[in-house]
């Protein structure tokens, strides 16, 4: 069973629990899958990498709406966007500890220079080489933080 299915079924879940806010957020993320499958001259299936990659990017979309209400002092619907994000990131994959992806950052910073690229000019090679042993499981601006702290240390 794929995360598409999980989430087919999760809505049909939502929909007899009668659950708003999992019903709100599993559509709009069905939704988001259906306009990336058919954003293409040709219709596509997407797999289960790219429809976890199109979680990630709804789950997002939502923290930042919260964010955005919430400099806004609108707390109601701060409260609704992260309900939503919180059962979008009910099916990605664990998100890495700050100490684990550090040690991917110090590993791959040693590679670079073991190559002899050195401070800010390796930082793209670094970081895509981060994000490639990562995969869905750490923010990029989160890795290109400590990239950088590691590259200007």
């Amino acid at each position: 069973m794929g995360v598409k299915d999980e989430l087919k079924a999760a809505l049909t879940a939502a929909m007899k629990a009668r659950d708003e806010v999992a019903l709100s957020a599993l559509r709009q993320a069905l939704s988001a899958v259906s306009v990336a499958e058919t954003a293409g001259s040709e219709l596509v299936e997407l797999g289960d990498d790219q429809v976890l990659a199109v979680l990630a990017a709804e789950a997002k979309k939502h923290h930042e709406a919260a964010d955005a209400f919430e400099r806004a002092g609108r707390a109601e619907q701060v409260a609704s966007e992260r309900a939503e994000a919180a059962v979008l990131e009910a099916y990605l994959p664990a998100a890495l500890s700050d100490d684990e992806l550090q040690a991917i950052v110090a590993d791959e910073v040693a590679a670079a220079a073991a190559d002899g690229a050195t401070g800010m000019k390796a930082m793209g090679r670094v970081v895509n080489a981060v994000r490639a042993r990562a995969g869905q499981s750490a923010d990029g601006a989160r890795i290109a933080a400590l990239v950088k702290a590691a590259l200007s240390a």
